[in-house]
């Protein structure tokens, strides 16, 4: 198979098992969901999820959060890693909704990536499932399966996403993003497939002799 046809076996195995993925993160609007995305970062969902609970019972919004304060803000998602910085970037992200947004989360990717401590990726991950705006946020974790499946050879998350969208569907973008992480995580995890163990790294790459050694993001 040549990579264009790679990518359409992975678009339908995925589709197949993944027809309707939710978005993993709890959350009940743009805000909640952009707090999600900035917590989850170099942590799991699973815990994100255990912490957002009471945080949002506190501040659901831009205005409650800047009101709450970046102290009270640390106590409550101190579980979650780098929750120093975290605190810190959720009072002036929140600060600068207020002030220039009317505590609104802003609808284009620049100026999401613009607010204290959204990058690239988490502001993708807004734009394509708070707003339905096609976009392919691209992980360590994406970008290693993507790796491993011959769709790139990208040798960081920026060259992946490059990649993946030009081999993918605009219209697909958002739920296979998903579908990807969904799989990652139960089939072809970092240890427990090396591109020759799981069902779709198989079906890929039958004849493949020797683990494939991912570029690091």
């Amino acid at each position: 198979m040549n990579k264009q046809q790679r990518a359409d076996l992975v678009l339908r195995r995925l589709g197949e098992l993944y027809p309707h993925p939710p978005i993993p993160l709890d959350h009940t609007d743009e805000f909640t969901l952009l707090v999600a995305v900035l917590l989850s970062a170099q942590c799991t969902d699973k815990k994100v999820n255990e912490v957002t609970p009471e945080l949002f019972a506190a501040a659901a919004t831009a205005e409650q959060m800047v009101e709450l304060g970046e102290q009270e803000i640390l106590r409550i998602i101190r579980p979650i890693g780098l929750s120093n910085s975290k605190s810190k970037n959720l009072t002036r992200l929140s600060q600068r909704l207020v002030d220039e947004h009317g505590g609104q989360v802003p609808r284009t990717l620049e100026q999401l990536e613009s607010l204290a401590g959204v990058g690239h990726k988490t502001a993708s991950v807004v734009m394509a499932q708070a707003f339905g705006v096609p976009a392919f946020p691209v992980d360590t974790h994406i970008h290693r399966l993507a790796q491993r499946w011959g769709l790139t050879r990208g040798k960081n998350v920026v060259e992946t996403e490059q990649d993946l969208k030009k081999l993918f569907p605009q219209a697909c973008w958002n739920d296979l993003h998903l579908q990807i992480i969904y799989y990652g995580r139960e089939h072809c995890t970092a240890r427990g497939c090396d591109g020759m163990k799981c069902g779709l790294c198989r079906e890929l790459y039958p004849q493949r002799k020797s683990p494939v050694v991912s570029r690091k993001a």
